[in-house]
Parts: structure tokens; C-alpha cells; sequence
């Protein structure tokens, strides 16, 4: 018997020890009609993660991502929220949607976890929720930007507004309507559509009747491709300009060759910036591309995982006075972070589709 045990704990002493692991929580969209961001989310957190992983981890911890699916619903992402809460991971990257990080956000403070999110709502760091950052910009900052385009590329014409409901939709919606109200754009018409509608026949007699020039749309590319198209098709000619929810590849494939009426507003583009130039070439390595959120998403890891490093310990408190102290190096630039949990120095640009691609715009 002794021999036995002797030779059994040789055979374990022996065994190669398993790494411990950092578990980040990456929630967002992965299906429904917003699943490429989530495909974006994913591809960008994965490739953080093994590059980080590749540089040694993190104090010798391997980073390791788990991803969770809220579709963008609001009860799915509380539901995420408290299985998250419920493992034991201490970091979430996410979520997407403003509507979904909105509720949630209130389960990972009450657990003490850090969350880092891209969602857009200034209602998201207005709260006083103390582990709660924003990678991005907000809405109060990319509304005027979109609203100054306007007034400055299409003066005087006739311009409608609409949203899809939502947080992210409807609070860019009226903060664009307030600045081209007080710009002396004429708004001809306003309104909401309800997101996942695909007949839109009673809205686009309303805008042809107002002779709308200029359509501004709070929301997703699904709803904003499919109003496009049957406004085209009633013989209503308009341009349209959206926030960062246009910035989608599925987009150029919903209206075809009328994509070149679309502007949208986004955060500048990452794959310009040198120091993404490694994590550019990391994701075509694995087959992905860097496009949309996915540079962003990248980040995300990066800034949490340093977060992690600096505080020495995963105790939110602590993670969360580091994130603020001095800024984050990351592939999309040095990220610092006010009291609020905002980004000091976000940015926005405008950009128009042409063709597959979008490209920013001088004006």
C-alpha cells in the first residue's frame, strides 16, 4: 500500500500543473438581428486575449474568454448578468446595446464587478455606479456632431427625424432634433419606428408628403436598410444619416447601390491608428477582420486585464481606483477615465459608405 500511494504521488508531482486563468465575461449580441456586432465583440476580445496570453498573461494568469449572449434584450441581459455574477468573474466587457447595459450595470455594481462597456447612453455613467467605465463616446457627444453635418452639408433642406425606441436610438434621436432646432434646420417630420418592422409604407408616405430631404435615424442598420429601400422604391429620393448603429458590413448588402447615400457617426477609425497595427495583422491572421467594434472590443480586454495587473488583485474597489489613476495604453489609443467612469478623451467622425466600405469624410 505505501509503495502504491508512493508512486501515485510521484505520478501527480509529475503531472504538468494547470494554469490559473482570469475569466472576463464578454456579453453582447451574439444572436438575434444584432449578431454581427457580437461577432465583432468576440473576434476582438479573442484576439486580445491571446495575445495577452502570448506575452506571459497576466501576473503569470492566463486570460481566458467567456462569452455571453443577451441578444440586446433588456431581460436577457439582467438574466446574463446575474449567471455572470453567479460564476465568480470579477470583469465583464460589455454590454452593447445602452438598453441592455442600462439594467445590468445595476447587478454588477450590487456584486462588485468591474464592467467596461462601448454602450453609447449618457444615462449609463450619469448614475454614480463606481466599477462602471465606458470605453467610447456618448450620444451627447456624437449628437452634435451628426447635427453640425447636417446643417453644414445639407442647409435649409427639409429633414425628418426618427428612432427605433430604444435608449441608444431614441436618446440620439432627440439630442440630433434639439441641435438642428436650435441650427434652424427645418424638421419637417418626427417619429418612431418599432424595431424589427419590415413594412414601412405608412412612414414613407408621411416623409414623401413632407418632401423630406435629409432623414436622421436613431437606431440599428436592419430598420434603417429596409427604410431606405422602400423610400427608393416609392420615389422618394433622400440621404440618411445615423449614429455608430449604421456602422455595419450587413448594411451594403440590405440597400445595394443606395449605400451611398448613407453617413453615420463613429469613433475614429482604429485600424488608421499605429498602434493597432500588430492587433490589425493578429486578426487577419486568425481569418477576422477589424472592422467596426472590433478593435474596440480588443481594447476592452486590454484596459481590464491592466486594470487587474495594476491593483494586484481582482477586488472591484481596486481595479476600479487603478483604471483611474493614469491612463491605459491599448491598440485604439491611451485611454483615461474621468470620475464618472468616461472616457476623457473620446472622438467622432462622420463617414460615408462607398460601396463594401466605409471611409471618413473630410467635412
Amino acid at each position: 500500500m505505501k509503495i502504491r500511494i508512493m508512486l501515485m504521488a510521484a505520478a501527480v508531482l509529475a503531472a504538468p500543473v494547470a494554469r490559473a486563468e482570469i475569466r472576463i465575461a464578454v456579453a453582447g449580441p451574439m444572436s438575434g438581428p444584432l449578431a454581427a456586432y457580437g461577432v465583432q465583440l468576440r473576434d476582438g476580445a479573442e484576439a486580445a486575449a491571446a495575445a495577452i496570453n502570448e506575452a506571459g498573461g497576466v501576473a503569470g494568469q492566463s486570460v481566458k474568454i467567456v462569452l455571453e449572449d443577451d441578444a440586446c434584450e433588456p431581460r436577457q441581459a439582467v438574466a446574463v448578468a446575474h449567471r455572470v455574477a453567479a460564476s465568480g468573474i470579477r470583469l465583464v466587457a460589455g454590454h452593447f446595446c445602452s438598453g441592455s447595459t442600462l439594467p445590468a450595470s445595476d447587478v454588477y455594481a450590487e456584486a462588485g464587478i468591474v464592467e467596461l462597456t462601448v454602450s453609447t447612453s449618457p444615462q449609463i455613467t450619469e448614475r454614480g455606479l463606481p466599477y462602471l467605465f465606458r470605453l467610447t463616446g456618448r450620444d451627447d457627444q456624437q449628437g452634435p456632431i451628426a447635427a453640425a453635418f447636417i446643417t453644414r452639408r445639407f442647409p435649409g433642406q427639409a429633414t425628418a427625424v426618427l428612432d427605433d425606441k430604444s435608449p441608444f436610438g431614441a436618446g440620439l434621436a432627440r439630442l440630433v432634433r434639439q441641435d438642428l432646432a436650435a441650427a434652424g434646420q427645418p424638421i419637417v417630420f418626427a417619429g418612431a419606428v418599432n424595431a424589427g418592422e419590415k413594412d414601412y409604407t405608412a412612414l414613407v408616405s408621411h416623409l414623401k408628403a413632407a418632401k423630406v430631404k435629409v432623414l436622421f435615424f436613431g437606431g440599428y442598420h436592419a430598420e434603417a436598410g429596409l427604410i431606405l429601400r422602400q423610400a427608393d422604391a416609392a420615389g422618394l429620393d433622400l440621404v440618411m444619416v445615423g449614429g455608430d448603429g449604421l456602422q455595419n458590413a450587413d448594411l451594403p448588402a440590405i440597400v445595394g447601390p443606395l449605400v451611398d447615400r448613407i453617413y453615420f457617426t463613429f469613433p475614429p477609425d482604429a485600424t488608421q491608428i499605429p498602434s493597432a497595427a500588430d492587433a490589425v495583422r493578429r486578426l487577419r491572421d486568425r481569418g477576422m477582420a477589424a472592422e467596426g467594434y472590433t478593435l474596440y472590443a480588443y481594447a476592452q480586454i486590454q484596459v481590464l486585464a491592466e486594470g487587474l495587473r495594476r491593483a494586484g488583485s481582482d477586488a472591484a474597489a481596486k481595479v476600479a481606483a487603478a483604471l483611474r489613476a493614469t491612463p491605459v495604453p491599448t491598440v485604439v489609443g491611451d485611454i483615461a477615465f474621468d470620475a464618472k467612469g468616461d472616457n476623457r478623451s473620446p472622438g467622432y467622425r462622420v463617414y460615408r459608405w462607398i460601396g463594401d466600405r466605409a471611409e471618413a469624410i473630410a467635412d
